[in-house]
């Protein structure tokens, strides 16, 4: 009866140690944006080799095919180049990386922006006060602006803000796994 209260608790206990993981993940991307942004990359670069080296190994041995044989090899062996080049250079990968998610970001931050504010000055008669879209509008090209000059701080910024969400996140699982732990489960 005491092993299956004890065995009966283990989503409890996995929950916590998954909120436990999180917050210790999300101080860590806070204290330490730039060496976390550069393990988030290393990590991205393996499994790029393991997807690769995992595709060409299902062409080879695997069942069935896909009639795209010749995209499946190239596409699979590029995810080995690009992870092994990444992982020769993690900093030069992780530069790259941060740099091109920010100007994607970026750019998306400009586009939404604009036509914000191209749509509110077409369709200023149907909105009952304009300057709320407008300043959201312009707020948006702004931040892409910043965005555009600023890269690496921007992506410092924003692997620090994706810690302090992180650090949240976990509070809730930890206390879902409170709860699971009261519930009996």
């Amino acid at each position: 009866m005491a092993d299956e209260k004890k065995s009966s608790r283990f989503p409890s206990i996995l929950t916590g140690l998954r909120g436990a993981l999180m917050l210790l993940a999300g101080i860590y991307a806070v204290l330490f944006p730039g060496a976390a942004l550069l393990v988030l990359t290393t990590f991205a670069a393996a499994l790029f080799v393991i997807d690769g080296v995992l595709g060409l190994w299902a062409i080879t041995f695997g069942g069935g095919k896909t009639g795209n044989f010749w995209f499946d090899v190239v596409r699979n062996a590029l995810s080995i180049i690009v992870g092994i080049l990444i992982l020769i250079s993690p900093l030069l990968g992780t530069l790259i990386t941060a740099a091109f998610l920010v100007y994607l970001v970026a750019f998306q931050a400009i586009f939404v922006g604009g036509m914000e504010i191209v749509v509110v000055v077409r369709e200023r008669e149907l909105y009952a006060k304009i300057w709320p879209v407008l300043l959201s509008g312009v707020l948006y090209v702004l931040f892409g602006l910043l965005l555009v000059f600023w890269p690496l701080e921007a992506a410092v910024a924003l692997v620090m803000v994706g810690g302090v969400l992180m650090m949240v996140f976990a509070f809730g699982l930890m206390g879902l796994a409170w709860r699971l732990y009261r519930a009996g489960h």
